[in-house]
């Protein structure tokens, strides 16, 4: 919701801009036009872009650990990294950094997604500096990024830009925490 509010923010303050300027003879009428026109239909375009996006489904080939998954995406097969969250380590070539409570988290996310279909939504970076998508994952509709927060098996982890949906992650962690759900009854 806060993202839509900055758009319209942005899209306000661009035409203020272009109405002073215009008012100030700095551009003419028509530039005026040409301006809000593309300014319009650059808004209009994203959001279709991100529609049809949200509403593709791919195939989970493997869930790697509790917070990355393995998909088939445009015929090639492509690791994601769910946004804003973080689980303790499960595969990590280091085994010393190995949990128990990595694997808990990990069995928890092959519980609610292996074998199964989602649909991704992706935020202001597409990719990490590892190649993998980043993209908030969805399951028949629920977001698995907040829910793995709010059944209490990952931990809030913000790397802005990618930041849209931080507060209700925070709220899904604190309640989590709060009635010791998942592994937090473990660890507080």
């Amino acid at each position: 919701m806060k993202s839509k509010k900055k758009k319209i923010i942005k899209l306000l303050v661009c035409i203020a801009i272009i109405a002073i300027a215009s008012v100030f003879g700095i551009i003419s009428k028509e530039e005026v036009l040409a301006l809000l026109s593309k300014s319009i239909v650059e808004n209009v375009s994203q959001n279709a872009t991100k529609t049809a996006e949200s509403k593709k489904v791919y195939e989970i080939i493997k869930v790697v650990d509790g917070d990355t998954i393995q998909i088939k995406y445009n015929g090639k097969k492509e690791r994601v990294r769910l946004i804003g969250i973080d689980t303790p380590e499960s595969v990590h070539p280091d085994e010393e950094k190995n949990t128990e409570y990595g694997k808990m988290a990990s069995e928890y996310t092959k519980s609610l997604l292996e074998g199964k279909k989602v649909s991704l939504e992706f935020d202001v970076e597409k990719r990490d500096k590892y190649d993998r998508l980043l993209a908030y994952v969805y399951l028949d509709g629920e977001m698995v990024n907040k829910k793995l927060l709010a059944e209490g098996y990952a931990r809030l982890e913000t790397v802005p830009p990618n930041v849209k949906y931080v507060e209700e992650f925070k709220d899904a962690l604190k309640n989590a925490k709060e009635a010791k759900k998942g592994l937090w009854k473990f660890i507080l």
